[in-house]
């Protein structure tokens, strides 16, 4: 048992509890290969949540295979834990494999417990490892620089609250009931999201073709259903001027030093996602002018329009300064006709389109420059092309404060998700009289 700790219960390592614990098999014993459309379920790392299964992302091993796997074997009840996560995915989380799974075998890095649970309840044991302290003290006897790692053994040491069996049961129950409410509020909110996002991009959509003015006939754009009767659809090649971008050889060393001329490349990826931020003014890289001079990039003005036709085909941006791309993006400077804003705007209009009907490939998309030499655009006169933007700009605004809201509170509703599960746990609360009432407050 250890003292000085946080808990109102004593403390144990897991195996001291432990009738059995194992892992799934490593290497060629089971790969993709190995798998079939039907027979025993594969439990996933993506199927441990944090005191719950997530019964998703199925994955199957004919029966055949799974008898001789047997030893890995998952029987509805078990305790499941994580050896593996990462930043949204805590090392350590445990969940219950559900009634419903039929037969079943644990992963590489997926660890299936038996406990005696007339001394540390599997449901009590979940709850346990989710919460910050346990978590915490898991995370400390990690390895692994990009994704956190524990092994058997580790798992094995790992110390949990152990309170008598009946409070055991009464603290998952009530958890179960309090988190419920939580998780509905989120879910709530989560879709609340989502709507004001579908808001966002319809709002867009609407402005760029000006949908409140009422004399309009059909569109020939496969984005647009109509636009202004006065409006032409015009290729953006006509009224910008097109260009690319490429990356100086590496073998010249020279070429990549002193490098001043900031570069747009795939590295901007979150950056051009950010659909609240027109201009790009940093770079992640940079280039010289001697590597500009010596390869196909070009330098573009500020005001030019850049889009990603790669590793995030689709999203755009402004350049906020003379800036080169690497040979990921097309770019557009724009003529006396075309305000680069309002490209901008039609650009992320249509970007499903694009991606729907442009985008090649099934991993990886990519839009090909031939496809986007052939790119049309809705062309108001220029005054109405700024004043769509202004509007653009104002609705969004809007939109944008409703949603930071919804994400404040979000956090709040997490936050106090993971307190109250710590709290529960380690006798901070007494369930008997705690109640989850003003949670909505």
């Amino acid at each position: 048992m250890s003292n000085g700790t946080p808990y109102a219960y004593p403390t144990f390592p897991l195996r001291r509890f432990v009738h059995e614990m194992t892992d799934g098999p490593f290497g060629s014993s089971l790969t993709s290969s190995h798998y079939s459309d039907e027979g025993a379920r594969v439990i996933r790392l993506g199927n441990i949540g944090s005191a719950h299964f997530k019964d998703t992302d199925a994955a199957f091993i004919p029966m055949s295979y799974f008898r001789e796997l047997r030893r890995h074997e998952v029987k509805a009840g078990d305790l499941l834990i994580a050896g593996l996560g990462d930043d949204r995915h805590p090392v350590g989380r445990a969940c219950i494999a559900p009634d419903h799974l039929g037969p079943a075998i644990v992963k590489a890095d997926c660890y299936r417990v038996r406990l005696d649970e007339n001394r540390l309840t599997h449901r009590f044991a979940a709850w346990a490892l989710g919460s910050s302290t346990v978590s915490d003290q898991v995370s400390a006897s990690t390895r692994g620089s990009t994704r956190s790692r524990i092994n058997l053994e580790v798992a094995r040491e790992i110390h949990l609250p152990v309170p008598p069996v009946e409070e055991q049961r009464r603290i998952a129950h009530f958890l179960d009931a309090e988190t419920a409410r939580i998780d509905g509020l989120l879910h709530a909110q989560n879709r609340l999201q989502e709507r004001l996002s579908e808001r966002r991009t319809a709002g867009v959509i609407a402005a760029v073709s000006d949908a409140e003015r009422t004399d309009r006939r059909k569109s020939t754009l496969t984005w647009l259903e109509t636009l202004p009767a006065d409006w032409q659809e015009v290729r953006v090649g006509l009224l910008a001027r097109m260009g690319s971008g490429h990356t100086p050889s590496r073998s010249h060393p020279e070429w990549w030093t002193n490098c001043s001329i900031p570069w747009i490349t795939t590295g901007e990826v979150k950056q051009v996602r950010d659909d609240r931020r027109e201009d790009l003014i940093e770079t992640r890289e940079r280039i010289s002018e001697l590597g500009l001079a010596n390869s196909a990039a070009e330098l573009h003005p500020a005001g030019t329009v850049a889009l990603c036709r790669t590793a995030s085909a689709g999203y755009s941006a402004v350049m906020g300064t003379a800036m080169a791309t690497s040979q990921d993006f097309v770019t557009w400077t724009c003529g006396p006709q075309l305000d680069p804003y309002y490209l901008l705007w039609c650009l992320r209009a249509m970007r499903a389109d694009l991606l729907g009907r442009l985008a090649m490939g099934s991993t990886h998309k990519t839009i090909y420059v031939p496809d986007l030499q052939m790119l049309q655009i809705p062309l108001p006169p220029l005054d109405d092309q700024r004043k769509i933007v202004k509007r653009i700009r104002k609705q969004n605004t809007g939109i944008d404060r409703l949603t930071d809201a919804v994400r404040r509170q979000n956090s709040l509703l997490t936050e106090r998700r993971q307190a109250l599960i710590t709290a529960a746990v380690t006798g901070q609360i007494d369930v008997s009289t705690a109640s989850g009432r003003g949670i909505e407050e």
